[in-house]
């Protein structure tokens, strides 16, 4: 028996019980090793013209035994001998593929060797109770047999093998439950775990796979004969070995896209947009993203993940990797592959987040790039995107503050009210009259309701658009923008827009001056209700209406107030605006004249009550708004 190297068994358990945070890992983790030797092999090849045998008879195979609980990768690569053994798995943490690597004279581009810190072969160890070597180095006559139980140390002895390359023999542990180990005793499990982390691993990954046929049908079988089949097993290649994301694009159809997103992620729809590119630099990486046709599910729930899978070297490390995606783009699919990563001890994670973030810069100008491309040249294929996730592009400016409305700011749409469909920001800018200073929009529940809004009205009777926003977010949206090409954004439902011409005015003031006593029984009716009561030069057909003072708007109030956690304090400062000129309050003010301050009161509730419903607010009490009615038809 010969120790670790090490001569620390501390160590070694550490790389079994620490390291690695998912078991099935130790799979991804020995066809990795398997492809570095078949990969060193192949190299020597290249300058050894006596090897005798072909490439493509390079293989990797897997193989288990449910009977006596093994799980075998084999190789037929480079191999090693007496030496090689204690070198290579004799001494933890000591890497011969990353020493290969970095030799510069065996630098070629048809070499991506993998392993790097000589610690994958260990994760055998998280499974396996005894794990076997047999090896023989090509060329060589002298197979040998490399065996170590774990923490104990190990033992090589000569052995007898069968052609070159290595055999690596994991035997499950006894003492673990079906449901833990029992995935890596059948075809079907092994080949998932194979196509998941190990799929384009360059060299065929062989497995002797199940099939059944039937038999032929016998000359004298009767009309009630019933077909019979017999089991038959077949050598077959389980991985795809070239990603598509490494072939040329004019090479890949979209329909072979199409399939890879639906099977990769999951989806019975194709997606919108496919965004494949290649980068080289400091770090060179190939990324093929999708921009899905509908949202998930759960996409605004807590549970609801984002990320890109990341693969080094086309094996799989993390399949989700949540730094390669800005939260505003949450919903794109993909792949990121390079070998360039600088990856932690476990291949799990990686050591240098500035990668990551130079690779998520680069993916997020893509995308961008792609949907503006989109909005441009196939409008109707956009509009079906917004309708899907122009909400996370929204909330995507809301949570920056702002800060990513340069980019995000162009691919929001909104509904004219004008022209009766849906605009970006620049298309308003582009139609409206040279003298708008400012982008007019309201927020509410329905494109219906806001559009009958007698603020909305008054903006469209003076020549202006206005885009009816029916989302939740629209209001912090538009908020956060604030200003888009140097026009301010507006909500109609300011108390103050300033449209109104120097002779309205002067009207509005005239009127509220000579009916100062009665705009003061209408305050005191009202009292806490608004901060005020006043003439509005801007209303036509209907008798009042509200608007808002101040940052809180009456949509903002009406949000507040439909979360969880709301106590009522949030509130607009509201003000109940009057239409002089019309007949209800010629109404008012001959009740104002006799004295009849009861009726002052009862239409002012009705009037503040009827502009609450307008708006779509709830009015504080029914019972009591019913009975005025009740009394105005008595």
């Amino acid at each position: 028996m010969k120790e670790f190297k090490t001569e620390s068994k501390k160590l070694l358990d550490l790389m079994i019980n620490s390291i690695y945070t998912n078991r099935e890992i130790f799979l991804r983790e020995l066809i990795s090793n398997a492809s570095d030797a078949v990969d060193k092999l192949y190299f020597q090849s290249l300058t050894n013209p006596d090897m005798n045998f072909a490439p493509d008879e390079l293989h990797i195979q897997v193989s288990w035994d449910e009977e006596a609980r093994t799980v075998t990768v084999s190789d037929n690569g480079i191999g090693m001998d007496e030496e090689g053994l204690d070198n290579n798995l004799g001494t933890i943490a000591h890497s011969d593929s990353m020493e290969f690597k970095n030799d510069e004279e065996k630098q070629s581009e048809d070499i991506d060797i993998i392993g790097q810190f000589g610690v994958g072969f260990y994760s055998a160890f998280m499974v396996g109770d005894l794990v076997t070597v047999i090896t023989k180095p090509y060329g060589s006559d002298q197979a040998w047999k490399w065996t170590s139980t774990g923490v104990d140390g190990y033992t090589v002895e000569p052995t007898e093998k069968e052609g070159w390359g290595t055999d690596v023999i994991v035997h499950l542990r006894p003492d673990t439950d079906e449901e833990k180990y029992g995935e890596f005793l059948n075809e079907h499990s092994l080949k998932s775990l194979i196509r998941r982390y190990s799929n384009y691993v360059r060299y065929p990954i062989m497995m002797e796979c199940e099939h059944s046929r039937e038999l032929p049908k016998p000359e004298d079988a009767g009309d009630d004969y019933k077909p019979e089949y017999e089991q038959y097993t077949e050598l077959e290649t389980v991985n795809s070995r070239i990603p598509i994301w490494k072939r040329k694009k004019s090479e890949v159809t979209d329909e072979e896209y199409n399939e890879f997103y639906k099977t990769t992620f999951h989806d019975y729809a194709d997606p919108l947009k496919t965004i494949s590119f290649h980068a080289e630099g400091a770090i060179s990486y190939d990324v093929l993203l999708f921009i899905p046709s509908r949202a998930p599910f759960d996409l605004y729930s807590k549970e609801y993940k984002k990320g890109l899978q990341l693969y080094s070297s086309n094996v799989l490390i993390m399949d989700k990797c949540e730094d390669l995606l800005f939260d505003h783009f949450n919903f794109v699919k993909g792949v990121v592959d390079s070998q360039d990563l600088t990856l932690n001890i476990s291949r799990e994670t990686l050591q240098q987040n500035n990668q990551l973030r130079a690779i998520a810069k680069r993916i997020d100008k893509k995308i961008t790039q792609a949907l503006e491309s989109m909005r441009d040249n196939e409008r109707d294929k956009y509009e079906e995107f917004f309708a899907a996730f122009g909400r996370t592009l929204k909330y995507g400016i809301y949570s920056s503050y702002g800060m990513k409305k340069d980019q995000l700011g162009g691919l929001m749409l909104f509904h004219s009210a004008k022209e009766g469909k849906l605009v970006t920001l620049d298309e308003y800018l582009a139609n409206c009259p040279e003298d708008q200073e400012n982008i007019y929009y309201a927020t509410g529940e329905s494109i219906e309701r806001l559009s009958t809004l007698p603020m909305v009205k008054s903006v469209l009777n003076r020549g202006y658009d206005v885009l009816l926003c029916c989302e939740d977010v629209d209001e912090f949206c538009m908020i956060s923008i604030d200003i888009y090409n140097e026009k301010q954004l507006r909500n109609v439902a300011d108390a103050d827009l300033g449209l109104e011409t120097e002779e309205e005015k002067q009207e509005a003031e005239e009127a509220t001056k000579s009916n100062e006593a009665l705009f003061a029984a209408m305050q005191e009716a009202l009292g806490d209700k608004v901060t005020k009561v006043a003439v509005s030069p801007r209303l036509v057909d209907v008798p009042a209406a509200l608007s808002a003072e101040g940052p809180v708007s009456l949509e903002m109030e009406k949000m507040m107030a439909m979360m969880p956690d709301a106590d009522g304090s949030v509130k607009a400062s509201r003000v109940l605006e009057i239409n002089a000129k019309h007949p209800v309050f010629a109404t008012l003010q001959v009740a104002q004249e006799v004295g009849d301050t009861e009726k002052v009161s009862l239409y002012t509730s009705l009037l503040y009550n009827q502009a609450l419903l307008m708006e779509g607010m709830p009015i504080d009490d029914p019972v009591a708004f019913s009975e005025a009615i009740a009394k105005l038809m008595k």
